[in-house]
């Protein structure tokens, strides 16, 4: 059967953003978005929640995000719109639906600019000691947003030059770290181990561990915020997130595989720093300074210009239909960028970044804990608007497929951490009275005409 009622999603929007880019365009954003050197920024905290099973994390983790980008790539043909799970969760279940789909991913689009942008800073201390981490993260900010003001076309641009730095960095640090297995530093070479440690192994124990790994993984879904935005036709986007994710999936496994076994017997002056302490160990200080500056300019500029881009679209969506304030919705008449959204990012990067300076795991698990859990609706969508409402047919594709994602995301949600949970709940509520407010004293329509 044909995919139920592909592109109604587009039926009331007038076409404001610029169609320029092409799938390969997108499947660039994508990894530039999840960082293929990701792991080193949150190396420390995996593999001590994972007491060493760095790799099993990050598979467990590919295997939970391979269904979620199955479902992504299922809605964002049935609706090729910018708002990306907001979007999905409103057309594919309710607009009551949809609304929470939006509040719960913004907890991630909004904070992930600042998280990355403490990644990005943090690292940089050892090499420049006396300047605060402040003026990074200020100098990252306005960098990214007069970028993500010029144009989607140059932050595809900065993004590739960008990509090709790290692959070439993280090509350096394999080689070198196998040449150092191979010379008996650590545990002598790869081993068994940080895929499957019998002494210490437990499922609870990994799916806490990887409830900080899947951080590395959240950026896939950014593809679908440029749904308005590709020239690559309907099933662009399904195709670069199901690419992005698993070419950088495996290289976050091969990577902390060999930083696992080179870890061995090591004692970290700090978890935020264990990577570079471990580059440190097998190329000396000019190894450990080359990655950690890389990392920092990755994640400070690359990442957090295509997260900055992200949220911007995700706000021009919710403001589009009435859920946030309209003077987000406002489109630069030369640019075709949603400048409003992109210059509000900017500021609220800049105080979350000030806020979290010292407590950067505990932002981790905040921001998964919204992409998680909006996750759950994105599955939820395919499953109502392909199987049940459009009668597909497809039980693998539209009910199977989406319920082991939805298992093993909600079973990582499960086993995080109390204080994130408890924050996100907070987040939940706050959005339960913003809500009411909306829809009981300001009186926005609950439904939209599609």
């Amino acid at each position: 059967m044909r995919d139920v009622q592909e592109g109604i999603g587009t039926a009331h929007y007038k076409a404001e953003l610029r169609r320029s880019l092409s799938t390969w365009d997108l499947v660039v954003y994508g990894m530039v978005f999840m960082v293929p050197i990701a792991p080193w920024g949150v190396f420390g905290f995996v593999w001590h929640d994972s007491k060493g099973m760095v790799p099993l994390a990050y598979l467990i983790g590919l295997f939970g995000m391979f269904f979620t980008a199955l479902s992504y790539a299922a809605m964002s043909r049935a609706f090729p719109v910018a708002g990306s799970v907001y979007a999905y969760a409103q057309h594919g279940i309710h607009e009551v639906a949809g609304f929470f789909a939006g509040w719960l991913i913004l907890l991630d689009y909004i904070l992930i600019p600042a998280l990355v942008y403490l990644f990005a800073a943090v690292p940089l201390k050892p090499i420049f000691p006396n300047v605060p981490a402040i003026v990074w993260i200020t100098g990252f900010v306005l960098f990214n947003a007069v970028v993500n003001l010029l144009g989607v076309r140059l932050t595809v641009r900065v993004n590739l030059y960008m990509l090709t730095i790290e692959l070439a960095t993280l090509a350096l640090f394999i080689v070198a770290g196998l040449v150092a297995l191979h010379a008996g530093i650590g545990a002598g070479g790869l081993t068994l181990r940080p895929i499957y440690d019998p002494r210490v192994f437990s499922l609870a124990t990994v799916a806490g561990a990887t409830s900080i790994a899947v951080l590395s993984f959240l950026g896939f879904d950014g593809i679908s915020t440029l749904s308005e935005e590709t020239s690559g036709g309907r099933g662009s986007v399904g195709r670069a997130t199901i690419v992005a994710l698993l070419v950088v999936g495996a290289l976050f496994m091969v990577q902390s595989w060999i930083a696992s076994d080179l870890a061995r017997g090591m004692r970290f002056a700090s978890l935020a720093t264990a990577f570079y302490e471990i580059a440190g160990r097998i190329g000396g200080v000019w190894l450990r300074d080359a990655t950690i500056l890389v990392s920092s300019v990755a994640a400070g500029i690359a990442t957090a210009m295509a997260a900055q881009a992200a949220v911007s679209r995700v706000l021009f969506a919710m403001a589009r239909d009435g859920k946030l304030p309209s003077p987000l919705a406002k489109i630069h008449p030369r640019f075709q960028t949603p400048y409003i959204s992109t210059l509000v990012v900017a500021c609220i990067s800049l105080v979350v970044g000030a806020i979290f300076s010292q407590r950067i795991d505990d932002l981790s698990r905040i921001v998964n804990f919204g992409a998680l859990t909006g996750f759950i609706l994105l599955h939820l969508s395919v499953i109502n608007h392909y199987f049940i409402r459009g009668r597909s047919g497809r039980w693998v594709r539209h009910l199977v497929f989406p319920l082991m994602g939805l298992s093993v995301i909600t079973y990582v949600l499960y086993e995080m951490d109390s204080s994130a949970k408890i924050m996100g709940a907070t987040w939940i509520g706050i959005g339960v009275i913003y809500y009411l407010v909306l829809t009981r004293i300001l009186n926005k329509p609950v439904t939209l005409e599609v």
